[in-house]
């Protein structure tokens, strides 16, 4: 069998293009065989499931230990410990069936249901007391557990773990999902969100977190198909698809694919040029996969819009480091800090979370298009944001109300409004970020950059502060002109004070002030 790039499920040696999973979380070989318990937490897609695989056969085929796989993901939104404990032992017995050194039997022969406060610690007690070879548990989606099963689970490994110098039990148990343990919530009485006072979670000896390819991974990764095919990723393409995937393994994979298999159509003699990369990403973020829609829909979610609308709007928004929504939202992948400052996490998840929440696609298709704006290789930025302005006033009422994000929208819709225009033709390039104050973003068409700086009206200052930071974007492109749009959202401010263009020069360069 052909190896090939892989987009669904864990990647399996042989069949798949793989970067070893075990050279992204070192350690865990030592944590094992000094039977401690750990986390591993990451973003979904991005190996975790391929790891855990990996370590199963590692440790199974070395023969030191008996090594079980065991996936929680059906216990999710099973909140009663009296249903949920015991659906915990039998997928354990599940996964015992199928390990060929192991007897389900000799697991389940014993087990008391009824109670549900002690039988997956006494099951696991009676069972390691039979073994010959100490048993280590990987619990993979350990994370969609949830109040007393939730509580229930983690009292009775803590249980099993301290009294192991009495007692038998699992030698090393592994706890993996999207969060560290530290962020795991439980209730045990409807108004109180808390795992207990004994926290069962101080069982945990260290918390792992798996990275994004390096670039020099990423190269790795495509090396194999070079290896296999002889069809070369040029050094370009693979540091284009770097760029607008930081090393998300599953975008990552993805794009190659995207470039291999549908724009090449598997013909392995085609040459991979630099425009497929961008071809690449262009189709994933307009198909928009499981992957990707699954993120959307998170964006509905008030705890990701406190969180992701400031990043948008560039206001100063100030977050304790333990916050639990912004943690939240960093570990879904969609966002990454770095020294307070939110940003997205890669340009793809930035561009499919702006097209998404701008609603671009209910724009008119017809009335807005890159012909109507564009001649003779140029853009006539005049007439697209003249068009913009009446088509704000027109519609903003309307449109502001269709918006969960309300303080982005008139970047949203400003947005959503360029990129319709912009997409048959160019790209549009954007730099969001918490503390900034403004948005920028620069619409590239034939070879030639149109910098917009987006602010909403403040004060009588802003006007002359932005054009001082949008002379400094400018500068780093390397531009001479550039738009500046404003947008005032006071309500007693007549449409005629709202609307206004000015153009001026700040140190050289031209800058047109366009009032929304």
């Amino acid at each position: 069998m052909k190896r090939y790039f892989n987009i669904a499920g864990p990647c399996l040696p042989g069949e798949h293009y793989m970067i070893p999973s075990a050279q992204r979380c070192k350690g865990l070989m030592e944590l094992i065989d000094q039977k401690q318990y750990f986390v591993i937490y990451a973003a979904r897609q991005t190996g975790k499931t391929t790891l855990l695989l990996d370590l199963v056969n590692q440790l199974n085929r070395e023969g030191r230990y008996h090594a079980l796989y065991c996936s929680l993901e059906s216990l999710q939104k099973v909140d009663d410990p009296k249903e949920g404990i015991p659906a915990i032992v039998r997928e354990i017995g599940n996964e015992i069936e199928i390990h060929a050194g192991l007897d389900k039997s000799a697991f389940l022969k014993n087990a008391d249901y009824n109670d549900y406060t002690a039988v997956l610690r006494m099951s696991l007690f009676r069972f390691c007391t039979d073994l010959k070879k100490p048993l280590v548990i990987f619990f993979d989606e350990s994370d969609c557990l949830s109040n007393g099963t939730l509580i229930a689970f983690l009292r009775q490994l803590r249980y099993g773990y301290v009294n192991r110098s009495r007692a038998p039990f699992v030698h090393s148990v592994g706890l993996i999902g999207m969060r560290n343990i530290r962020d795991y919530k439980g209730k045990i009485r409807e108004e109180q969100e808390t795992l207990g006072s004994a926290r069962p979670s101080n069982i945990v000896t260290k918390a792992l977190t798996l990275k994004n390819f390096t670039k020099e991974e990423v190269r790795e990764l495509y090396h194999q198909h070079t290896q296999d095919t002889g069809q070369v990723f040029p050094a370009d393409v693979t540091d284009s698809i770097y760029y607008y995937t930081q090393g998300q393994p599953w975008l990552v994979n993805a794009a190659a694919r995207e470039i291999v298999a549908e724009i090449l159509e598997s013909d392995h003699t085609k040459e991979i040029r630099a425009d497929h990369a961008e071809k690449a990403v262009e189709a994933i973020i307009r198909r928009r996969d499981t992957h990707i829609d699954s993120l959307l829909m998170r964006l509905k979610e008030e705890r990701v819009i406190k969180i992701v609308e400031p990043m948008i709007t560039g206001e100063q928004r100030e977050f304790v480091p333990l916050d639990d929504d912004l943690q939240f939202v960093r570990d879904l992948g969609l966002i990454k800090t770095e020294n307070g400052i939110i940003t997205p996490s890669c340009p793809v998840y930035e561009e499919v979370m702006i097209r998404y929440l701008g609603m671009a696609d209910n724009l008119d298709h017809q009335k807005y298009q890159l012909s109507v704006y564009a001649e003779k290789g140029k853009l006539d930025m005049r007439k697209l944001l003249t068009d913009f302005q009446q088509f704000w006033r027109d519609n903003s009422a309307i449109w502001q109300e269709r918006f969960q994000y309300k303080e982005a929208a008139p970047h949203l819709i400003l947005m959503a409004f360029l990129q319709r225009v912009i997409n048959t033709g160019g790209r549009i390039d954007r730099e969001l970020a918490t503390g900034r104050g403004r948005v920028d973003m620069c619409l590239h068409y034939e070879n030639r950059k149109y910098p917009v700086e987006i602010k909403i009206r403040r004060d009588a200052k802003t006007l002359e502060q932005g054009r001082k930071q949008l002379a400094a974007y400018m500068d780093t492109l390397g531009c001479d002109e550039g738009w500046l749009v404003i947008f005032d959202r006071r309500k007693k401010t007549s449409w005629k004070n709202r609307l206004f263009w000015k153009t001026g020069k700040l140190e050289n360069r031209t800058i047109h002030a366009v009032g929304c």
